[in-house]
């Protein structure tokens, strides 16, 4: 999926909510909120991906019809590879894409590499994660379909990146256009609040990566309708 699709002339807003390994999104907890984020998604006409762990993508997608993406795959296919996690099989089991290199499972160039060509050879939608205008200008050489800019050091501290340094995103994104223009950039850390999702549009992203404030709020939907409201 390339963020250069359009309504009315305006890029598409994407909302992917990570739910790591948190226990407000793990098993049944999974399930809920993805059918939280679906309802919220047609009701607001927004799109929204929500990202599950690998154990949980099964249940998750045949559960809701919003995309579901892998926290992860490796650069690896069929054979004997014990342990790792291979873009065929999230594929299998209802995934429609894959996050790479998040600060948490952070990857060397030629296995963010590697993990982009398993994802192309599934026909998965790809983002990879940066954190800082370099990477991202590597990354988008790399030409997935969307770069995702986090600090790590903002990653869960309720400090959104485009108010804290918004020159990252606005330079990833400078940076992203020179290289490669179907390639969207999405904006992580700190998001939460709908003002945080309206200055990184205005920044440029055509989206943001998401997890904490959405995941481990006390009111989950009302946190994720409080952020959609806010474009």
């Amino acid at each position: 999926m390339r963020w250069s699709q359009s309504l009315g002339g305006m890029a598409l807003t994407l909302i992917v909510l990570n739910f790591k390994t948190y226990r407000e999104a793990t098993g049944d907890s999974a399930v809920a909120l993805s059918k939280i984020c679906e309802s919220i998604a047609s009701e607001y006409g927004v799109d929204i991906a929500v990202a599950p762990q690998a154990a949980d993508i099964r249940a998750v997608a045949s559960a809701v019809s919003i995309p579901v993406y892998a926290q992860h795959v490796d650069g690896v296919g069929f054979g004997s590879f014990t342990g790792h996690i291979t873009a065929a099989s999230v594929k299998a089991a209802g995934a429609s894409g894959s996050l790479i290199n998040h600060s948490e499972r952070r990857l060397r160039l030629a296995d963010i590499e590697a993990s982009l060509r398993a994802c192309r050879s599934e026909g998965l939608t790809s983002i990879i994660c940066t954190n800082n205008v370099a990477t991202t200008r590597a990354a988008a050489a790399l030409r997935p379909d969307y770069v995702a800019v986090e600090p790590p050091e903002l990653i869960g501290s309720g400090i959104p990146v485009s108010k804290a340094d918004p020159e990252v995103v606005r330079g990833s994104v400078e940076a992203v256009r020179a290289i490669e223009k179907d390639v969207g950039v999405l904006c992580g850390a700190g998001i939460t609040h709908g003002d945080d999702l309206r200055a990184a549009i205005e920044l440029g992203a055509v989206g943001v990566l998401l997890a904490s404030g959405i995941v481990k709020a006390k009111d989950q939907r009302k946190a994720l309708e409080d952020l959609v409201t806010g474009v």
